[in-house]
């Protein structure tokens, strides 16, 4: 067993009947899901607050069908929540969980991320 997994997610994941092979299945679907720029997009909006589809398009200046299929992803993986409100779904970020890990990933990028973007920018150049 690895012992830098913690003993929490080893013991959901074998209640639901998987070897800790699966568990990097489910390490691999959240990263995934935050590895698409159009859903980084959608998450960042949503710390805004809540938002519809429409106006969801309207300031990313994307098409509904993608729109639709990142809000899908994202709420399958519990990155944001959907309430009804009259013939309108509004989608929020899953502020319990979500919201406060984009902000220590941010602090993070801060430190180690962004720098790391003139070192990129000057390799670029170099070529």
């Amino acid at each position: 067993m690895n012992h830098m997994i913690s003993k929490t997610i080893l013991k959901e994941c074998c209640k639901e009947g998987f070897n800790e092979d699966k568990l990097y299945l489910a390490y691999k679907l959240f990263f995934g899901t935050l590895s698409s720029d159009s859903r980084l997009r959608i998450i960042n909006l949503l710390r805004e607050g809540k938002k519809n589809v429409s106006e969801i398009m309207s300031k990313l200046g994307m098409d509904q069908t993608s729109v639709s299929h990142d809000l899908a992803r994202l709420k399958r993986c519990g990155f944001v929540e959907v309430s009804i409100d009259g013939k309108f779904r509004y989608y929020q970020i899953n502020k319990l969980t979500i919201d406060p890990l984009m902000n220590i990933i941010e602090k993070h990028m801060a430190e180690h991320c962004i720098p790391l973007l003139r070192f990129m920018e000057e390799i670029k150049y170099e070529k």
